[in-house]
């Protein structure tokens, strides 16, 4: 019975995740901690959440009439959701290659893991970090690598001016400064 309730799952993938683009032929980048925190919370859906919701719909498919069990009907729907999480997910992880950005401690080039300081026209000063598309946090100024401003950015050296596609038009930036951090020390 048990495994009744875990197999009559929806194949509906209508409101699938979409997958944020990347560049057609290119590895879906991410740092080890990216890596390791997107793993961690895969497995947590795997060895946590779901078991929990497929025990609540046990529990209660065991109540008799389902048509009208709020427990059931939600916690069948919460299943699909978790289903199609963890697919999701997994097909992200078979994307990911991981670039540890402390191999370019010390450059002043702009690659993977970089944080940027660059300054706009009129003197603001702007810091992002360039990370994976599947670990950026836009409130702690870190974009993804295939995002304007990091496509722009990439691969530029301190002291370049460069310009930048926004909504309103090209805007002139140029880079200050451009940080890594420190590769760990070995045992």
């Amino acid at each position: 019975m048990k495994n009744d309730l875990i197999n009559d799952v929806d194949n509906d993938d209508d409101d699938a995740p979409i997958l944020p683009p990347l560049p057609a032929g290119s590895r879906n980048y991410i740092t080890p901690e990216g890596y390791a925190r997107y793993r961690l919370a895969l497995l947590e859906l795997i060895d946590v959440e779901r078991p929990k919701v497929v025990e609540t719909v046990h529990w209660a498919a065991s109540n008799g009439d389902r048509s009208e069990n709020g427990d059931y009907i939600y916690g069948k729907k919460r299943l699909r959701e978790i289903d199609r999480r963890i697919r999701f997910m997994t097909q992200r992880l078979e994307l990911m290659a991981i670039v540890d950005p402390a191999t370019h401690h010390g450059s002043h080039q702009v690659f993977f893991g970089a944080t940027v300081d660059y300054l706009e026209i009129g003197g603001l000063e702007r810091t992002i970090t360039i990370l994976g598309a599947d670990e950026v946090d836009s409130a702690s100024a870190q974009v993804s690598w295939v995002s304007p401003i990091a496509r722009t950015l990439l691969k530029a050296h301190v002291g370049d001016s460069l310009r930048l596609l926004t909504p309103s038009g090209k805007i002139e930036i140029e880079v200050v400064g451009v940080r890594y951090p420190k590769p760990a020390q070995s045992a």
